[in-house]
């Protein structure tokens, strides 16, 4: 049975992952955890914050997720879209989830990202 969601995972161009850490870590505020080192070698780095695990993936015919997506639910979220914003980061606000307010934004790589705090 499933009990709970381990990580999810995201594909990025080999070779950004110097980009990917400037932004996972040093925008979003997470921290980059260490890739067992077999996996290590294929590229790539992950990143936490409290229970949630990103995977960034490198992957030789990346294309960005368009549409599909993580969604990462915040606290402050008017603050943190703010903190996106004042590092260049796009921030796209979107009404339309009842109970909630939410915004979303694209990594350096062009990956979709959704951010949502429950009102």
């Amino acid at each position: 049975m499933i009990v709970a969601l381990d990580h999810v995972q995201l594909a990025a161009p080999p070779g950004s992952e110097e980009r990917l850490r400037a932004y996972y870590a040093g925008v979003l505020g997470m921290t980059e955890i260490p890739k067992p080192p077999l996996l290590a070698r294929r590229g790539g780095c992950w990143f936490q914050a409290g229970a949630v695990q990103l995977h960034l993936g490198a992957e030789k015919d990346f294309r960005a997720a368009k549409k599909a997506h993580p969604g990462l639910r915040v606290t402050g979220i008017d603050a943190y879209a703010a903190r996106l914003a004042a590092h260049g980061a796009p921030v796209t606000w979107d009404p339309a989830l009842p109970g909630h307010k939410r915004f979303y934004s694209h990594d350096p790589v062009g990956n979709r990202l959704e951010f949502l705090e429950p009102l």
